[in-house]
């Protein structure tokens, strides 16, 4: 009998923790969504109303609406990661290769311009750690991808030079997006023209000299 009563509890707390999921997911995507559509100063209605629940349900999945930010931020670094991504195993030269990766972010800030400005603003917010936001997985993929392309084996590449560059990245886009005073063509060419010095430098600094002119192909393990 105890067996089958703690068999029942079990189930029940099961499928209470599933539906408690079930309804955190569905807040944090009506939270991504009003963020895309309106910016990033919506309230609580909105998301409440877009997830369908009253109100005053939105926070009893979250701690605060931070906690919910932070997933929200998690979410958004995910879209952007899985845009860049197929850039970091392209052939090219170090132009065309940064060129390739800053042009996918661009793309995707233009596409999602609230999004992309509440993913700068939460990482550089002190109450986030960029660990909990998900750019330190873009960042250990770029780095990856840095050491592939170089055949360097430098076992860690500069996370502050990269932290540095996104940094670069964020001001520039966004700066673009409130002002649209050049292309995206120029904004981009520009930019990747300026991560491609600051990185040179920095392999230099490890005594990896880039040549400018020399197609790089990333290393792929066997």
């Amino acid at each position: 009998m105890r067996r089958w009563a703690d068999s029942t509890v079990r189930r029940r707390s099961s499928r209470d923790e599933l539906a408690r999921n079930e309804k955190r997911e569905r807040v944090v995507q009506a939270a991504k969504q009003v963020i895309d559509e309106s910016g990033i100063d919506v309230g609580t209605a909105l998301i409440a109303e877009r997830a369908g629940i009253p109100r005053p349900h939105v926070y009893r999945n979250f701690t605060s609406r931070d906690d919910l930010d932070d997933q929200v931020a998690r979410r958004a670094a995910q879209d952007l990661i899985a845009r860049v991504r197929p850039h970091l195993t392209r052939r090219g030269t170090p132009q065309q290769v940064v060129e390739g990766l800053v042009r996918a972010c661009a793309t995707w800030a233009e596409e999602h311009p609230h999004l992309y400005r509440f993913l700068a603003a939460r990482g550089q917010s002190r109450t986030l750690h960029r660990a909990r936001m998900g750019r330190s997985r873009l960042l250990d993929e770029i780095a990856a991808a840095a050491r592939g392309y170089t055949k360097s084996g430098v076992a860690s590449f500069p996370e502050g030079i990269l932290v540095g560059v996104m940094g670069m990245v964020d001001a520039t886009v966004i700066w673009w997006l409130d002002q649209r005073d050049e292309s995206l063509d120029v904004m981009v060419g520009r930019l990747a023209g300026h991560v491609t010095l600051v990185l040179r430098d920095a392999l230099a600094g490890h005594g990896i000299p880039l040549d400018p002119a020399v197609e790089l192909e990333p290393f792929v393990a066997e």
